[in-house]
């Protein structure tokens, strides 16, 4: 059986959020049923999909993406935040959480701090009480 292609998937499904129920390794034919989250880039319409890869082989430059597309630099400036606004923020931070981010959590464990407390918190939405 042939892959389908996520741009046919996406033509397919219009745009609606679709959920992914099974996976197969190809390699080795294992199967993987449940319920799974498609990464966000994934989660893009297709033609977004194809800006963004687009955008990182042109290393970021946006006067290159306006000689490809064809377009003015606000027009790809606009798409560019539009696109950022569905996606998450980024965790660039290699190694894991940070020591205060491991706090929090071990603090959450301990039921001394809500979910959201702590969400307020790494955004910097409170008084350091320690």
């Amino acid at each position: 059986m042939k892959p389908m292609d996520w741009s046919a998937l996406s033509a397919l499904t219009s745009g609606q959020p679709i959920a992914v129920e099974r996976v197969r390794l190809q390699d080795s034919g294992v199967a993987i049923e449940g319920a799974f989250t498609l990464p966000p880039l994934a989660q893009l319409p297709a033609d977004d999909q194809v800006f963004v890869a687009a955008f990182v082989r042109c290393h970021g430059s946006i006067k290159q993406m306006e000689q490809f597309f064809g377009v003015s630099y606000p027009t790809i400036k606009n798409r560019l935040n539009r696109i950022g606004d569905r996606l998450p923020f980024a965790d660039v931070q290699p190694g894991g959480p940070t020591a205060s981010a491991k706090d929090l959590l071990a603090r959450i464990e301990r039921g001394e701090l809500s979910a959201r407390e702590a969400i307020a918190r790494l955004r910097g939405d409170h008084d350091d009480d320690h």
